[in-house]
């Protein structure tokens, strides 16, 4: 994750705040978000700046999760294929992350 860069359109200056994510096996992705800077030094102006960061930070957060999640299912199923696994074992592991930290009883 690289740290907030500062641009500058015209008068107004930005902060860039991205992640961006490389692997050999799946494609790659970035995620850039553009936060206006702090118009002044006044603990208004900054405080409107941390929270906008704040913001951004989660929903950052939340795209990388999402992303992870698809990468690390694409590599089950590539691994499933690779080994000769039956669809039904990839589905065995869809209902276990449903049913995650509960007991289920299953009926034979």
């Amino acid at each position: 994750m690289a740290a907030p860069k500062s641009t500058e359109a015209s008068q107004l200056k930005f902060e860039l705040l991205s992640a961006t994510y490389q692997s050999p096996t799946n494609e790659p992705f970035t995620h850039i978000t553009k936060l206006p800077a702090p118009l002044t030094t006044k603990t208004t102006d900054r405080t409107a700046y941390l929270a906008s960061l704040r913001k951004a930070t989660a929903e950052m957060q939340e795209t990388i999760n999402k992303e992870l999640t698809s990468r690390m299912e694409e590599d089950k199923a590539r691994e499933a294929v690779a080994n000769g696994a039956s669809k039904a074992k990839v589905m065995d592991e869809a209902k276990e992350e449903d049913n995650y930290g509960e007991e289920v009883v299953e009926e034979d």
